[in-house]
């Protein structure tokens, strides 16, 4: 089985990948911890989805301490990487979007295969039952782990998520909001300069997804019509994954279920965030549940 990692964005994340934080006792990365995990749920491939000029300090960063515990590939998100017929604005400046990081591994993966973001600790128990749901998944039906967007809030700035309306244990609507965050104990999110509520109890994609590649059928045709909307700022745009579940569930090409995972997410979206995640990840390496020195 094969696990894909969403990395080309943690240079400008973080400031610089020499510049990663370790949360480990002996320097490991939240991307050390999720790839463990992968490894114990029985995944035997990763594929890191990385900027190619980053790939000599990945390897020297990350890569060369996960090497030899699994099979290791590299894909390359590259702005100009677009469809035939189109090309790259010169003023654009980043990526295209998560929806386009996945379409770099299009011609590497060929197998059932989960993707996730690399800067994220989604938890032992998703990964093991992300690797069952995989016998489930086929072309027309998809899966994600569903987190509740009040258990993903920072209390040190605002967060993007993907919110979800369900029906069913499926997804009937998904939608990228940005900007969320508690205020005054409500949880609320900005657009145009003013703010709504939200419900706390929604179910949200942290970007975790359980595909087929005849997913990447339905990117190709999702970014093309990206592409060629007019009402698209081709600047600044993204495409993002949520982009791509949403229009295949109103097009009724596929759906999406909503799996149940009762691992608790933690990020480290800003610095200030690093501390309880510290207290959070060493609860779990005195208790066991992780080595104190993940490779050994």
């Amino acid at each position: 089985m094969t696990a894909v990692i969403l990395a080309a964005g943690l240079g400008s994340r973080y400031g610089g990948l020499k510049q990663l934080d370790p949360v480990g006792r002996h320097g490991e990365f939240i991307i050390d911890y999720s790839v463990y995990d992968c490894i114990r749920a029985g995944f035997d491939r990763i594929v890191f989805i990385i900027k190619e000029e980053n790939l000599e300090i990945f390897e020297e960063s990350i890569g060369k301490r996960i090497k030899g515990n699994v099979k290791i590939e590299y894909a390359f998100q590259n702005s100009s990487d677009v469809p035939d017929g189109f090309s790259c604005p010169a003023d654009r400046v980043k990526p295209w979007g998560t929806a386009h990081a996945l379409r770099a591994c299009r011609n590497i993966v060929d197998d059932k295969f989960i993707i996730f973001n690399a800067d994220d600790f989604y938890g032992r128990e998703t990964f093991e039952i992300m690797a069952k749901t995989l016998s489930d998944v086929n072309a027309h039906s998809f899966a994600m782990p569903g987190y509740t967007l009040s258990n993903t809030l920072s209390e040190n700035g605002h967060v993007a998520r993907g919110v979800c309306v369900t029906e069913n244990g499926v997804i009937a609507k998904i939608k990228e909001i940005k900007k969320i965050m508690r205020i005054d104990g409500t949880v609320k999110y900005e657009k145009n300069d003013e703010w709504f509520e939200i419900d706390e109890n929604s179910p949200v994609s942290m970007n975790f997804w359980g595909f087929t590649p005849d997913v990447f059928d339905y990117v190709e045709t999702g970014f093309t019509n990206f592409l060629r909307n007019p009402e698209n700022d081709l600047i600044t745009g993204e495409y993002y994954i949520t982009n791509l579940i949403d229009e295949g569930i109103e097009t009724g090409n596929f759906n999406c279920k909503v799996v149940e995972t009762p691992a608790k997410w933690m990020g480290v979206t800003y610095r200030t965030d690093k501390p309880d995640f510290l207290a959070f990840l060493n609860a779990k390496i005195d208790a066991g549940e992780y080595p104190e020195n993940l490779w050994g």
